[in-house]
């Protein structure tokens, strides 16, 4: 017999904050509860939702410096959490967990005036701003990083350090070697600036490469991702300076690719980090210089302290530079598997577990209690149609 309970994921439309609770959803499924996602419909479209998961859209009011802003802000937020209690007045949830990004918000705040738990998982190293506005009320706040800024200490008894959740074919990852690199072995490099990648690598890095010295340059093997609009220069760029490279838009197998991998080049998001440091793998990381309250700036400072990442702010980030940090970490013997090392020790690879044990531990008495099978799991989330849209995947 297993005793099945009813959770609410809730999560802005950015991978960054889906991802996690993707991972959490599966994990809670795959103990025997039933697990619904509230986003918007940008977060719809994020690939990777877990099947037996329903997907439900509510309204993510956003309110800026914009005095425009603000009524339509306000409206749809309470059109949210009226919409939001009435999905638990259906469903009965046990707990509702928040990743951060607007449409948490709404979510959360029903589940206050439900008086249901709710726990927040901050993915970043500094709180974002939804996280920000629940923290006081929520029964427990979920870490990525044993130290986040702008989080209060007056919350320090609820704070419980557990990682960012990852996806299944990553984690499996961390129990495979670091691929051998012999003096004359072909040098793996992958560069990905996260979902829709980033212009700033691909202006740089073709330029960065060409720039290291013919012993390692002439070893080289790159795929990049890339924006469709910079693809045919980037490619040009390495037809240019005769290095191998398969470049793509979208890399749907990127846990693959990055166990093939020997070195990253990437963007400093939450997920990528956590990714990084649970498979071990050496990085140069360029943050985002733009992303809300600098926070890659300090997603990277753990990795790059235990010396398994250098950062480079983007205002620095020039083909001369990127050269002289890979040949800093490529060139020297060892340097590379010792990087890797302090990169997997980075890493919280009971993440989703541990996050899945603080959840439970929260839930509220058990709704039902029955053997699952994998019917038991759709439609456990009724609402009218009009609340709701059950994921496709």
């Amino acid at each position: 017999m297993t005793i099945s309970r009813h959770y609410v994921l809730a999560a802005g439309g950015t991978g960054g904050h889906l991802i996690p609770a993707f991972a959490l959803g599966q994990e809670l499924i795959n103990r025997g509860h039933h697990v619904a996602l509230i986003t918007d419909e940008r977060g719809a479209k994020i690939p990777g939702c877990p099947d037996k998961m329903a997907t439900h859209l509510l309204p993510a009011g956003r309110i800026t410096k914009k005095p425009s802003s603000w009524l339509p802000g306000i409206q749809a937020i309470a059109q949210g959490r009226k919409m939001a209690r009435g999905l638990y007045e259906n469903f009965e949830p046990s707990a509702v967990v928040g990743f951060g990004g607007y449409p948490a918000f709404p979510a959360l705040l029903g589940a206050f005036a439900e008086k249901i738990p709710a726990i927040i998982h901050e993915q970043n190293a500094v709180l974002g701003r939804v996280n920000r506005f629940t923290a006081r009320h929520v029964n427990a706040i979920a870490t990525s990083y044993p130290e986040v800024l702008r989080l209060s200490p007056r919350f320090a008894g609820k704070v419980h350090l557990v990682g960012n959740p990852i996806r299944e074919e990553v984690l499996a990852l961390r129990d495979k070697p670091y691929p051998p690199l012999l003096d004359e072995d072909i040098f793996r490099v992958l560069v990905t600036g996260g979902s829709q990648g980033a212009t700033v690598l691909s202006d740089v890095v073709p330029d960065g490469l060409s720039q290291l010295p013919l012993n390692l340059r002439r070893r080289l093997q790159v795929t990049q991702q890339c924006r469709a609009e910079d693809i045919e220069a980037v490619r040009a760029a390495y037809v240019a300076h005769g290095i191998p490279a398969e470049l793509a838009t979208y890399l749907p197998d990127l846990p693959g690719r990055l166990g093939w991998a020997h070195m990253v080049i990437s963007r400093a998001g939450a997920s990528t980090i956590a990714e990084l440091t649970c498979a071990g793998r050496p990085a140069i990381l360029v943050p985002l210089p733009s992303a809300t309250d600098d926070h890659q700036s300090y997603n990277v400072r753990e990795m790059v302290q235990a010396g398994g990442a250098r950062a480079i702010a983007q205002p620095a980030f020039t083909a001369l530079e990127l050269a002289k940090q890979i040949e800093k970490i490529a060139l020297e013997p060892g340097a590379l598997e010792n990087a890797a090392k302090a990169a997997k020790n980075c890493g919280r690879p009971n993440a989703v577990a541990d996050l899945a044990d603080l959840v439970e531990s929260f839930g509220r008495a058990p709704i039902m209690h029955h053997i699952t099978s994998p019917s038991d799991h759709r439609g456990a989330f009724s609402s009218s149609p009009a609340l709701a849209k059950e994921n496709a995947a």
